[in-house]
């Protein structure tokens, strides 16, 4: 077996493991009820991923106190709120995962203090150990009082004895990681008390002790809990975090500070470090962009692991299985999480199992099905797998009478139109005017830090061959092709176009779908027209190949229109493109390009810039005359992805998903 390492059993405390996956915990928006507990949408949620083979599954975020810190996160799971319905619901989920052999942890929170998201803050001020700046809004939080700290860590043994009530192996405490409330006492940046809960290293870890000790009281000490550990904040001052590289002065804990701390906790009886890096101030650390490298807290976790004698756990894309293998070989962690590509495919560790990698459906990391409907909508979903979170309501529709249906247009849309109906038992045939498959996702995913869009394509082209489609490739659809096939339905999904327009020396104008896939060399003097998400990324993939970039957006901020987007992925993009030493030049309106001089206009007044050339990135126009040309003619027509309307990938997939599963 190609990665049998990956699948021996482990220990933790007292209890075994399968194997060395643990599902990361990841926020259960949309996945409680009103009462406390778990809603049928979560329970399915849940189970389907301990049915895809994961040994641990580590619930996201639960709470205990539900009157310290009122805001906390709306319709999440609260263990002593209700603990009678807390307990049946989740009795319902605890038992479902146990019958696939799987294990499952409640992470527990023990508050968000300064970091709590603006939209589920309500009418009651943040709190936090001391009066400290809060992380997103222009509010002081007030300061905990020792009574509150000792309700809360009450609460945590009132809450783990009910999660062992329902059927959990174990808790997981969140957390000493990220710059939680747990974590701002843990650190002096935050902490200015003069209490027992405040000054040395120890007094400023007395939360954490004291809840493991109140879980041991409740539960005893041969419960396991685990504890999410960040061993270094990447912390360079309020709201700025460290990039990848950076030389800067650690503000919150330092790594020698760090692996204090992680002794420390392995004193107090915790039975495992659950480890990351960051805080919310470097939000991007502890929720991993593409921008990110894979395995970003390698040699952190490796540190944490030569200091303790317990399990250490790792998460932070970490879904390469050559990579995850090597780390539990060379004793860089015991376990490894995986989140976001739970997400994307359920059955990851079921494939990865039986040698199937060319099957498991990639996490891109673009963040925005996950992290960004959390911020925004206060749910987790994901982007390219459209069931995550909705495994019920979204389950494969039976075919009633098989049907012909043909597809034109072979990018996301097209691509996900065609495995669902085959999935389903149609039979799709599917036309691409070009050479391959992958629509724009092809020089969206060119820079080198967007390897896992070239992944997506490669997994639809594997299932599509792996589904038997019909797919035929330099065929251009036409009207008179459609009607004169035998088919019972037509998908349009032939796409968008750039926008394009002239400047006056148009030879030297581009669009970035031709830089972008080497068609057009830009120079090293470039100017990138448009700061939206697009442009963005293409003028950071040219500065890290030495050119001298410069955006000019006309709207007063850059990627201002884009959304929802994962505040780690804006937040790091916004950082890097200055880093790497690209210029942003906002308000800017760009009249004309003449012997490598580029005129614009900002605040009303006349500029120039040298350029070898110039590109334009201002967005795209839907490609949808073939849906028009057939619209009175064909009854069961669908239009589909950006011939529909230009959106992401996310949309691109959903929407296939929804109509190819009910036709």
């Amino acid at each position: 077996m190609k990665y049998q390492t990956l699948f021996t059993p482990i220990q933790i405390g007292k209890l075994t493991l399968k194997n060395r996956f643990a599902m990361a915990p990841m926020g259960p928006l949309g996945l409680g009820d009103r009462e406390g507990g778990w809603n049928q949408r979560g329970i399915d949620y849940y189970t389907r991923r301990a049915q895809g083979g994961t040994g641990l599954i580590i619930t996201g975020v639960t709470f205990s106190d539900c009157e310290v810190e009122t805001q906390s996160m709306p319709n999440c799971p609260n263990s002593t709120y209700n603990p009678v319905h807390f307990v049946r619901t989740s009795r319902e989920m605890t038992e479902r995962v146990h019958a696939y052999g799987a294990k499952i942890f409640l992470q527990m929170s023990g508050g968000f203090g300064r970091v709590t998201i603006p939209t589920n803050l309500g009418e009651f001020p943040p709190v936090a150990p001391s009066p400290i700046p809060h992380r997103w809004l222009d509010k002081t939080c007030r300061e905990l009082t020792r009574d509150e700290i000792h309700k809360i860590i009450e609460s945590f043994g009132k809450g783990a004895f009910n999660a062992k009530r329902a059927g959990f192996d174990g808790v997981e405490i969140h957390a000493v990681h990220e710059g939680y409330l747990i974590d701002q006492f843990a650190i002096a940046f935050f902490n200015h008390r003069t209490d027992e809960y405040g000054g040395s290293l120890e007094n400023r870890l007395r939360f954490a002790k004291e809840i493991r000790e109140e879980i041991a009281k409740t539960c005893g000490w041969d419960f396991p809990v685990a504890v999410r550990f960040s061993p270094k904040s990447m912390f360079k001052d309020w709201r700025k975090g460290a990039l990848p590289n950076e030389e800067f002065e650690e503000k919150g804990r330092d790594l020698e500070e760090g692996l204090q701390t992680a002794k420390l906790l392995e004193a107090y009886g915790y039975d495992a470090l659950d480890v990351d890096v960051g805080c919310y101030d470097a939000w991007w650390w502890n929720h991993p962009p593409m921008y990110m490298e894979k395995g970003p807290y390698r040699k952190y976790a490796k540190l944490v692991k030569e200091t303790v004698k317990v399990p250490v756990f790792m998460a932070g894309r970490m879904d390469t299985p050559e990579m995850a293998e090597s780390c539990v070989k060379d004793g860089t962690c015991d376990v490894i999480s995986l989140g976001r590509p739970l997400l994307a495919d359920p059955d990851y560790v079921k494939k990865l199992r039986a040698n199937h990698v060319c099957e498991i459906r990639p996490c891109i990391s673009c963040q925005e099905g996950c992290m960004g409907r959390i911020q925004t909508y206060s749910m987790i979903n994901c982007a390219v797998n459209p069931q995550a979170a909705r495994e019920r309501v979204t389950a494969y529709e039976p075919v009633a009478r098989k049907k012909r249906v043909l597809i034109a247009g072979g990018g996301v849309a097209g691509c996900e139109a065609a495995r669902v109906l085959a999935e389903r038992g149609h039979e799709p045939v599917l036309y691409e005017a070009s050479e391959r498959l992958g629509g724009n996702l092809l020089p969206g995913g060119a820079p080198a830090f967007k390897e896992d869009d070239q992944q997506l394509v490669k997994w639809y082209e594997n299932e599509l061959e792996r589904l038997r489609v019909p797919v035929y490739l330099n065929t251009k659809v036409t009207k008179e092709m459609v009607l004169e096939s035998d088919c019972d339905a037509v998908i349009v999904a032939t796409g968008s176009r750039p926008k394009m327009f002239s400047l006056g020396d148009d030879e030297k104008v581009y669009c970035a779908e031709q830089v972008l896939m080497n068609q057009k060399d830009p120079g090293d003097k470039v100017v990138v027209v448009g700061g939206g998400l697009v442009g963005c990324e293409m003028a950071l993939d040219l500065a890290q190949k030495g050119k001298k970039v410069t955006i000019l957006e006309a709207l007063p901020k850059i990627m201002a229109v884009n959304g929802p987007i994962c505040s780690a992925n804006k937040e790091m993009l916004e950082e890097l493109l200055p880093f790497h030493g690209v210029d942003i030049i906002c308000n800017a309106k760009v009249t004309g390009f003449q012997d490598g001089a580029v005129s614009y206009e900002t605040d009303g007044k006349a500029e120039k810039l040298d350029a070898d050339s110039i590109i334009l990135s201002v967005g795209y126009r839907s490609a949808d005359e073939l849906y028009h040309e057939l619209e009175f003619d064909v009854a069961d027509l669908y239009l589909l992805g950006d011939a529909g309307k230009v959106s992401n990938i996310m949309y691109a997939i959903w929407d296939a998903f929804e109509v190819a599963n009910h036709i």
